[in-house]
């Protein structure tokens, strides 16, 4: 027993929410025709866009057009007819004049065959094939004007901004060597007034200036706490290596190497890098820089200079 053929129908409705526009320009893609033929389909008559058909066939080539935005619908082909591209005068041809064909890729005429002469493609195949790349799903965010074959495109890469963002009080984020400095001898010259104050306060409020001297020590560790655990993020180390610090010896030559080692260049898993270096930051990296210089300077020189006044004043008695 024979397989009943099928025929896709169309009398140019469209599909819900879509153009009149986008559904000619999407036909034209996939017959790969041209938009004065394709005007021909939406004269109000009713054209078979494709015949012969089996039903799982038949059913590719309703999905794809209904997916290209034309309302087609599936039949029984009663004539068995093996037209292949829908002509302007399709309706009206006479059947001694339908020997002829468009090849859906090229565009070539010839004579109804099943190979294309100037392109060499296996028609068939060839439909099945657009029908089948039609039928996969596009994605919801794609414009009505996009083609419906087009692949989908996402973009699925992490924006990241240029430079990571700057703060005291926070354990996120990158700070260079110089940074790191300068933020150090800020928070040195902020709390070393509030601690001669309290300093002073003793002689009337031991009680009161011990609560103070507590409270601006507590202030200073956090905020070293922060920029430290920022300075090792930058090299790209873990946060947790500040506890080194506690460790004696150990300690001191892991300080000294938060100062040597430079940061990791570019992004790294804590973020992007700190940003350029401004004038203030560098000018307070050198007097960071300069205060430990100038207390060996003087521990040198004091020593020395008190030898020097004793021994002339001994010259001078004699």
């Amino acid at each position: 027993m024979n397989q009943p053929r099928y025929k896709i129908v169309f009398d140019g409705e469209l599909m819900p929410e879509t153009t009149l526009e986008t559904v000619k320009e999407n036909l034209a893609r996939l017959f790969k025709s041209d938009l004065a033929r394709i005007d021909s389909l939406f004269s109000g008559a009713q054209v078979a866009l494709k015949r012969d058909l089996g039903e799982n066939e038949a059913n590719q080539y309703l999905t794809a057009l209904q997916n290209a935005g034309a309302r087609v619908r599936k039949e029984l082909d009663q004539a068995a007819s093996l037209s292949l591209v829908p002509t302007e005068d399709e309706s009206q041809t006479p059947a001694a004049e339908t020997a002829s064909m468009t090849c859906p890729k090229c565009g070539h005429e010839q004579p109804k065959a099943d190979e294309c002469a100037a392109c060499g493609i296996i028609i068939e195949k060839y439909l099945a094939r657009q029908a089948q790349l039609a039928a996969a799903p596009q994605p919801a965010s794609a414009p009505a004007s996009a083609s419906p074959y087009a692949p989908p495109q996402a973009n699925v890469a992490e924006q990241l901004p240029e430079f990571s963002e700057l703060k005291v009080f926070g354990v996120s984020g990158r700070i260079g060597r110089v940074r790191y400095l300068g933020w150090l001898m800020a928070v040195t010259l902020c709390f070393m007034p509030i601690l001669l104050l309290g300093t002073g306060m003793a002689a009337f409020s031991s009680t009161l200036a011990m609560l103070l001297l507590v409270l601006v020590s507590i202030g200073a560790i956090v905020i070293s706490i922060c920029i430290g655990v920022q300075r090792l993020h930058d090299i790209g180390w873990s946060g947790w290596l500040l506890l080194v610090h506690l460790i004696p010896i150990v300690g001191s030559v892991f300080a000294l190497l938060m100062l040597i080692i430079p940061g990791t260049q570019g992004v790294n898993r804590f973020g992007p890098p700190p940003p350029p270096n401004s004038t203030a930051v560098k000018v307070l990296a050198w007097l960071f820089l300069l205060v430990p210089i100038t207390g060996i300077v003087a521990a040198i020189a004091i020593p020395q200079y008190q030898g020097y006044v004793e021994r002339a004043a001994e010259f001078q008695e004699q």
